[in-house]
């Protein structure tokens, strides 16, 4: 009876859609659903897309719940009612920035948002091609900008595209903001509400003087000109993947000092369905095999790979077989905090003051390399807003160094409050050049921080749960986990349980309960009496549910890597089998 209620409800909603004041395109894309798919009904119009850790995110189409002009109109007039009632008082016109990546109709749903800021009265500062989404967030902060909205999807696939959006900080917007948005776009009733039209002459176009503003600032953030002038010649190709990198990477790699950037051309091409890869995302093999396949072939020293909006980037590196191996997230963090860190100390620059801030399923090896350095660690919720926040309530007290997170997101310097892949490849390639003039690779640079601190392995499995269905799987698992905990997992005790939907800790030796600081969110986390580390938690922005595993042992001898390496992929496999955990 409830699905019978619900489907009622859908197709009334359907309806309206018919008889409102939708384009004829869309108009038959609901009729086509009405008529042939009951599911693809169910999934389009079921509930309204809703922001998440990265905003407002779905699959491009016709519905509430799709991507469409009218659905990112209702977000971009709700965003607009609520910067009425927050900036209202103004001494001066209230402003906002908007970028957009290389997603099909990206274009389009940007000046979409365009006009209906101008139609509220809003200066507009529009990006004249696709950007990179960290130029958007340093675009905010240098035009003292009120708002701003990046149309990207990040690294999903095809299908999707997103609206994000970000504060007066240029960081994305958290709560109670994002809350108060969701309500104003839920208070608008229909299209009709939605002011669509608004005067050109509200709208001023961002282009390459602007870029060169923000390559510049990029810049500021070298630590070792004259080790890069010694190895400016280091073999780098480096792939946007179709996607906003294109232009800014290369050119923040040349202005660092870098003279050797190889591309691959077939992925230098903006496109929108990224023909050369299944999905755009460097955290996937696959995304990096058209680049390792050219770096083979120019014998590179370095392969550098960033998703459509240019804010997440993916590394390969040579081994001590001289073959190219992949690095995940958790290991490139490593290799650019401890080089920066490495750096500031170097040039006396450690006063006490400073910070680093990482993710709470981000690997655990970043504080012990803080606490070499007697450098304050942050650990915060999933999600790069949560790491800009910590700048934005630190202004002015402390100095924050870096911060990352295991999906491939890192951020150094406080003129962007994002993460991003124009300022990580440039310090990538820099620690490098940094690990060359000391007659290594990246990779041995790698076994020296495991040899000096302990070896640390993480991996991430995804289970995936599509439609309606899949999002109430997703609960009942979360579900499951929260009401009974395991005792043991892989024959090691549970010493912890950290619950922070409950925003509680509980020792499962002792029975004690302690409270949790950080913001409610649905995240569990196992902590075993043999040190590993289990995190589970649904995607915000995508039909998945996550199961984050770090394990870590001593590494006394440089000989045992291998054999030290291969116990702990099997331990992370027995602790997957335990859990009965199936990849999707």
């Amino acid at each position: 009876m409830e699905n019978k209620n619900l489907m009622r409800i859908v197709e009334e909603k359907a309806q309206v859609w018919l008889s409102g004041k939708y384009d004829n395109d869309t108009k038959a894309q609901v009729r086509s659903m009405l008529k042939e798919n009951s599911k693809e009904l169910m999934d389009a119009f079921y509930k309204y897309l809703e922001f998440g850790t990265g905003g407002l995110r779905g699959v491009m189409g016709a519905g509430t719940n799709r991507m469409n002009i009218y659905t990112v109109g209702m977000a971009t007039q709700g965003l607009s009612n609520y910067l009425l009632k927050q900036f209202g008082n103004l001494d001066r016109q209230i402003s906002v920035a908007i970028a957009y990546d290389s997603r099909n109709n990206s274009r389009l749903f940007a000046e979409t948002a365009a006009k209906i800021f101008s139609a509220n009265h809003f200066r507009v500062y529009l990006f004249e091609s696709l950007r990179p989404t960290p130029e958007l967030s340093f675009a905010i902060r240098q035009l003292k900008c009120q708002s701003g909205v990046v149309i990207t999807a990040s690294h999903n696939p095809k299908e999707y595209n997103g609206f994000k959006a970000y504060w007066d900080d240029g960081g994305q917007i958290i709560s109670p903001h994002d809350e108060n948005i969701i309500k104003e776009v839920q208070k608008i009733k229909s299209i009709e509400e939605v002011r669509f039209n608004g005067p050109d002459e509200n709208i001023k176009i961002l282009g390459e003087p602007f870029d060169k503003k923000y390559i510049n600032k990029v810049k500021t953030l070298s630590l070792s000109p004259e080790i890069i002038k010694r190895n400016k010649d280091l073999k780098i190709v480096y792939t946007p993947i179709h996607g906003s990198g294109v232009k800014l990477v290369p050119e923040a790699l040349r202005k660092f000092g870098f003279t050797n950037i190889i591309n691959v051309p077939e992925q230098d091409i903006i496109d929108g369905n990224f023909p050369t890869v299944k999905s755009p995302n460097p955290e996937e093999p696959a995304a990096l095999s058209m680049a390792i396949e050219k770096a083979k072939e120019v014998n590179a020293d370095l392969v550098m790979a960033t998703d459509p909006d240019a804010d997440r980037v993916g590394i390969a590196v040579k081994n001590q077989d001289n073959e190219f191996i992949l690095l995940n997230g958790n290991q490139t963090a490593v290799l650019l905090i401890y080089y920066l860190l490495t750096k500031w100390e170097e040039k006396g620059k450690l006063t006490g003051k400073e910070y680093i801030v990482k993710t709470i399923v981000t690997t655990d090896l970043l504080n012990e390399i803080a606490d070499k350095f007697k450098v304050e660690h942050f650990e915060v919720l999933t999600g790069f807003k949560y790491i800009a926040d910590i700048i934005r309530k630190n202004e002015r007290k402390k100095r924050f160094i870096a911060g990352g997170e295991e999906s491939y997101g890192y951020l150094a310097g406080e003129f962007v409050r994002d993460k991003d892949a124009v300022i990580s490849c440039a310090l990538i390639a820099e620690v490098a050049a940094w690990a060359a003039d000391q007659e290594k690779s990246l990779y041995d640079l790698l076994l020296h921080i495991y040899y000096e601190f302990g070896l640390y392995k993480e991996q991430l499995i995804n289970i995936i749960k599509k439609g309606k269905s899949g999002a109430e799987e997703i609960q009942q698992i979360m579900e499951d986990f929260r009401n009974n905990p395991p005792e043991t997992i892989n024959d090691s005790p549970v010493m912890m349980v950290h619950d922070f939907l409950k925003q509680k800790s509980f020792d499962m030796i002792s029975h004690l309960r302690y409270d949790i600081t950080l913001p409610k969110s649905n995240v569990l986390q196992f902590i075993l009496k043999d040190g590993s580390k289990i995190s589970v938690r649904p995607s915000g922005t995508e039909p998945k549910i996550k199961f984050y595993f770090g394990v870590k042992e001593e590494f006394k001898d440089r000989n045992d890597f291998g054999t030290l390496n291969s116990l702990l992929d099997e331990r992370i496999r027995e602790i997957v089998r335990s859990l009965n955990i199936e990849a999707g």
